[in-house]
């Protein structure tokens, strides 16, 4: 699945809104889960970080 989207300007920084179809296609509840945010080469990678009790 690709889907491209645009930044947007939030406050002094830039986001990218992550529609619901892709985060639960990963199983990802933004509730319940956190995520790492790797640096790589060319690009970023985003895995999702079950929260701890």
């Amino acid at each position: 699945m690709i889907i491209r989207k645009k930044f947007r300007v939030m406050g002094n920084s830039y986001g990218i809104v992550i529609p619901k179809l892709v985060l639960d296609s990963l199983k990802i509840n933004p509730i319940l889960h956190d995520v790492d945010i790797e640096v790589l080469p060319d690009g970023l990678k985003i895995t999702k970080v079950e929260k701890e009790d």
